[in-house]
């Protein structure tokens, strides 16, 4: 096993455990399982009634990924890219972006020039940059956070 494969297993132990401790303290059942999912340690809680740790938009999950991210750091010293999911939050919000995606890659087909999307937090915009790279057109972030937004463009408009 690779020395980052290795880290990043560590990253999640310690994720892990963390969110064990917090489940515990809040009396709330669920499983942690723990993956590698390219560059980043990928947590996730499933099972028991969890969609209050989600919240609205994710909104809580977010909170909860950082709170995670500073348990990883204080262990090891080093900043945490880890992904936390909870009851499948993300792997379904994934999967609607990649609609979104396919959606504005066919706009940009059909002729439009240029494609703005609507704001999405930098996870979201990850997924839908990914996506709209697969299909050999271009993407940027453009606006200030908390309203910061894709948009798609021809390749040739580069």
């Amino acid at each position: 096993m690779s020395t980052d494969a290795t880290k990043l297993e560590a990253e999640g132990d310690i994720a892990a455990d963390f969110l064990e401790g917090l489940l515990d303290i809040a009396d709330l059942d669920g499983d942690i399982d723990m993956d590698v999912d390219g560059d980043r340690a990928a947590v996730s809680i499933v099972g028991g009634e969890l969609h209050h740790l989600v919240g609205p938009g994710g909104e809580v999950l977010d909170a909860l990924q950082e709170l995670t991210r500073l348990a990883v750091y204080r262990e090891t010293g080093e900043r945490s890219r880890l992904m936390l999911d909870v009851d499948g939050f993300r792997a379904a919000r994934r999967e609607e972006l990649r609609q979104v995606a396919a959606d504005a890659i066919e706009k940009i087909g059909a002729g439009e020039s240029r494609l703005e999307l609507s704001p999405m937090t930098a996870f979201e915009r990850k997924v839908v940059h990914d996506a709209i790279a697969e299909a050999g057109l271009v993407s940027e972030s453009e606006g200030a956070e908390p309203r910061r937004y894709v948009v798609v463009l021809p390749a040739a408009s580069v």
